[in-house]
Order: C-alpha cells, then sequence, then structure tokens
C-alpha cells in the first residue's frame, strides 16, 4: 500500500474500515432479493444514509463527532455499482458530511493492487488504528465470507487493551473474539431504504 494513502487519513476518534467492494456486493444481492419480495424497485443505497447507521450500531451516540470513513478497493473497480455517491475519486475520496446528530463523517478511499491485496491493506489500515492514541472506537467490514482475513483480524485483536472499542461488522454472527459483533445487513437496508414493516411478514 502507497504510505502516502495512509498519511492522508485525518485520524479521528471513531473510524470505520471497509471492504468497499464487498458492501458494494452485499448490496446487490439484497437489493435483488428484496425486490422480489416486496414487489418494489429499490434505489441505490444511500452513503451518508448508511455510514450514520454503521456508526450508531458501532456504539457513537450523538453530539459533535468526527467519524472517519476508509473505503478499500480493488484498483480496477472505479466506483461502486450500488451506492450513491459511488465515484471513488470523484465524489468520495477527501468529502466529508455532516449528520445533524452525529457530528461530520470524512471518507478517505484506497485502492489496493499488485503491491499490496485488499485483505492486506485493511489490517495494515487497522493496525495504525490501534496505535494512535486518539482512536477511541474502530468499526471494521472485512469480507467475513472468504478467504482468511476474518482470523487473522480475530487474532490481531486478541491483545488489544479495552482502551478501544472495538467492533466487527458480518451478515452473519461469526466466531467471537476481543471485540464487539454487529450484523451489517441492517445498516444497508437502513440506506436502502427499506422499512421494517416491509419485511416483517416474511
Amino acid at each position: 500500500m502507497n504510505p502516502q494513502e495512509t498519511n492522508s487519513i485525518k485520524w479521528s476518534e471513531n473510524v470505520l474500515i471497509a471492504d468497499a467492494d464487498y458492501i458494494d456486493k452485499v448490496v446487490f444481492n439484497l437489493t435483488v432479493n428484496f425486490e422480489r419480495m416486496i414487489g418494489r424497485r429499490i434505489p441505490k443505497a444511500d452513503m451518508s444514509q448508511w455510514g450514520v447507521c454503521i456508526a450508531l450500531d458501532g456504539g457513537v451516540r450523538p453530539g459533535e463527532n468526527e467519524i472517519q470513513m476508509v473505503l478499500i478497493h480493488d484498483e480496477n473497480q472505479l466506483q461502486m455499482d450500488n451506492f450513491q455517491p459511488s465515484d471513488y475519486a470523484k465524489e468520495l475520496d477527501g468529502r466529508a458530511f455532516k449528520d445533524e446528530k452525529l457530528g461530520e463523517f470524512s471518507v478517505n478511499t484506497i485502492a489496493a493492487g499488485k503491491m499490496t491485496s485488499k485483505d492486506e491493506a485493511i489490517l495494515d489500515v487497522l493496525c495504525l488504528a490501534l496505535e494512535r492514541p486518539e482512536v477511541k472506537r474502530i468499526m471494521v467490514i472485512p469480507n467475513a465470507e472468504q478467504g482468511e482475513l476474518y482470523a487473522t483480524i480475530r487474532q490481531t485483536l486478541r491483545q488489544i487493551d479495552d482502551e478501544k472499542r472495538i467492533t466487527i461488522f458480518a451478515m452473519q454472527p461469526m466466531e467471537g473474539g476481543n471485540f464487539r459483533q454487529e450484523i451489517l445487513g441492517y445498516s444497508l437496508m437502513s440506506a436502502l431504504g427499506i422499512k421494517a414493516d416491509e419485511v416483517k411478514s416474511y
């Protein structure tokens, strides 16, 4: 991973690290399944709404918070197909948005390529965040369905003290560790505008 990419990250008290290609794929699958189920077209996921929901699930409470979103993607993927905004370089990287209840969200995107795999990049950013004293809360969305990244993260977090609140998000409950777990699908459904009463009868 290019050191300049991590140097551009403005570390905040709250840091979200996500495999952007993975969450984009999950959104696609949710959209296909729920459009069939509830019988209506589902728009692209709202990136800011998703960020707010993930932050709440990760333990951020209302106030003037700063939340840093780090989206890591394959260098061949120039944009997300199922989110809005979607273009990594033009619409996401270096941008920010304000939520009236939670505070300011800043976004950085990192392209993983031939020199560093996406899993390695996610682990590198996580380790950097763990070392930063100003970072108090970390939310991580790896692709827990493939490869060994989840197991590696679980091992990495084994020796971390309780000063940092760490939450790992996955689509189903995973083998536990020295961290909290939350289900990823709830925040994505909210970002897609899917209401609980639309699916409660299924």
